[in-house]
């Protein structure tokens, strides 16, 4: 009977544990979303939006580094999420929007932190007032292509971390080069349907990903991340493109709204 019961109390110890890595970052990103905004709130009374309302030039260069979302891949040219947030934006701010659309299809972050490093984007970088960044999708289909459940699982932990500090490399050097420039990072979004088999586990993983870009966010003052999760997910798979992973029109829309939205509500810091 010890036996079954030290074995019952093991399973118990490993369930508790699993529970822990799962569910553990989805609490660590709501804490950081809600401290984002509370502090912000005390050292500034200005949101992102009103920064650029009230921006010295009547011009605002945006530019817009990443994957194939970030090209517009799935919906038409003046429909991708580049030139929709360039319009809004420009709508609300009154500021002529000039963007600098850099997207490259099947980027990873290490290429892009390549090509950051470089000095491919130096001129661009150095000239924008907002850098948007959306990568990071590419690393993980790369890492699961062909490969089991157990082993995505067991590789996830080493490529977030190489993930991140990819980022940090590219945010780095972007804010070396321009310290006033506001960085707008993407969240990672699951666009499996829910029948599919590894939905299940995307959307575990997915949390734990997503952390690590609002913790590279949070070392810097003037930066910002589009819960892109809110509307791209498998309860608003008609924001979807006919290819299941790109978002088409409306999904670009829709990402393109909440960016407006977060800049209208979320308080832009000083860098130091």
């Amino acid at each position: 009977m010890k036996i079954i019961k030290y074995l019952l109390i093991f399973v118990l110890l490993i369930g508790l544990g699993i529970s822990a890595w799962i569910y553990y970052p989805q609490y660590q990103i709501h804490n950081m979303k809600k401290h984002t905004v509370e502090a912000s709130k005390k050292d500034a009374d200005i949101s992102y939006l009103n920064y650029y309302r009230d921006f010295k030039s009547s011009q605002i260069d945006f530019l817009a580094l990443g994957d194939s979302i970030i090209r517009g891949v799935g919906a038409e040219e003046n429909q991708n999420l580049v030139y929709q947030f360039s319009t809004k934006l420009e709508n609300q701010t009154r500021k002529k929007i000039v963007f600098q659309n850099e997207g490259i299809n099947g980027i990873t972050s290490a290429e892009l932190l390549t090509y950051v490093q470089e000095g491919r984007f130096d001129e661009e970088i150095k000239k924008a007032n907002i850098v948007t960044i959306n990568v990071g999708g590419n690393d993980v289909l790369q890492m699961a292509k062909g490969q089991n459940f157990q082993n995505v699982f067991q590789s996830f932990n080493q490529l977030q971390s190489s993930f991140s500090k990819n980022l940090s490399g590219i945010a780095d050097r972007i804010k070396q080069l321009n310290p006033n420039a506001t960085i707008v990072f993407l969240e990672l979004y699951n666009p499996l349907s829910p029948e599919n088999d590894m939905y299940s586990l995307a959307d575990k993983l997915l949390p734990k990903w997503n952390l690590k870009i609002y913790q590279v966010a949070g070392h810097y003052q003037s930066s910002i991340v589009i819960e892109t999760t809110k509307v791209i997910n498998g309860n608003h798979l008609q924001n979807l493109s006919a290819d299941g992973v790109h978002p088409n029109s409306s999904g670009y829309t829709a990402i393109s709204e909440l960016m407006i939205n977060q800049f209208k509500h979320q308080y832009r810091k000083e860098p130091v």
